[in-house]
């Protein structure tokens, strides 16, 4: 895919002008919202580690390690490891950059390596969510061939180091919430609803992911109430099936894990 440099044009705030066509006002608004949410101190990075990750997940597009990495048959065989900056340990950089570059190869086994190298499984959640929508708002402009957007200012303050206690196996590789066990403190994570898809049931663990990938999803598919429901479309132009034929499709091309 084609990626347009940040720098190749002035930036602003996923202003309505920069774009070649008409883009839906609620999609630069799931945007700005992320940025916001990005920039603020979240469940266990603050706001500059989390500009940080999302830093690194542009790094590792042009990284030379995830190049050689991505070659080679096996993952492992790449004994090279990220540099550890004064924000993310070296783990937490090669987390992020295997997410970014490879994500079709990650195992439950390399997210157990990924433990013992310091990055809990919280941690992991919450700069999974960064990834996840820092690719989604880039693919965006990539495909419409404008300039990324400039990552956002941290915003000061510490992460909450919250924990849902309704977190527990599911059969997922990390703990999640179910929506019976919210706890009042995140009683409006899945919106009320009592069953919905597990790519966002996979962020649970960590609210501030949820809420980011939460915001992104229901502007650019649907929003968590009619995710489980085959006949809903969110009220787009295309139908059901056809949002699915193409998200399957875009998801065989990018080889997306999930």
């Amino acid at each position: 895919m084609h990626r347009v440099s940040a720098d190749q044009e002035p930036t602003g705030h996923f202003l309505a002008h920069r774009y070649p066509v008409v883009v839906r006002e609620d999609l630069l608004a799931a945007f700005q919202s992320a940025w916001k949410m990005i920039a603020e101190p979240g469940n266990w990075y603050s706001g500059e580690q989390r500009v940080s990750v999302a830093q690194e997940t542009r790094n590792a597009w042009d990284c030379e390690i995830c190049r050689d990495r991505n070659a080679a048959l096996s993952p492992n065989s790449v004994e090279h490891r990220h540099t550890a900056s004064n924000l993310l340990s070296s783990a937490a950089i090669d987390a992020i950059h295997r997410i970014a570059t490879d994500a079709s190869r990650l195992s439950k086994g390399w997210l157990d390596t990924v433990a013992d190298q310091g990055v809990s499984d919280a941690h992991y959640i919450e700069l999974l969510g960064i990834v996840v929508g820092i690719i989604s708002i880039d693919a965006f402009h990539d495909a419409l061939g404008v300039a990324h957007e400039t990552l956002p200012e941290p915003l000061p303050g510490q992460p909450s180091n919250y924990r849902p206690p309704g977190a527990r196996s599911h059969g997922a590789w990390v703990a999640t919430v179910a929506p019976a066990d919210v706890s009042p403190a995140e009683a409006d994570m899945y919106g009320g609803a009592k069953q919905t898809g597990n790519v966002l049931s996979a962020m649970s663990l960590v609210p501030s992911s949820m809420a980011l990938l939460k915001v992104l999803s229901e502007a650019q598919y649907l929003k968590a109430h009619e995710v489980a429901n085959p006949a809903s479309n969110g009220g787009r132009a295309l139908n059901r099936m056809q949002i699915e034929l193409l998200a399957g499709r875009v998801s065989s091309i990018n080889e997306c894990f999930y």
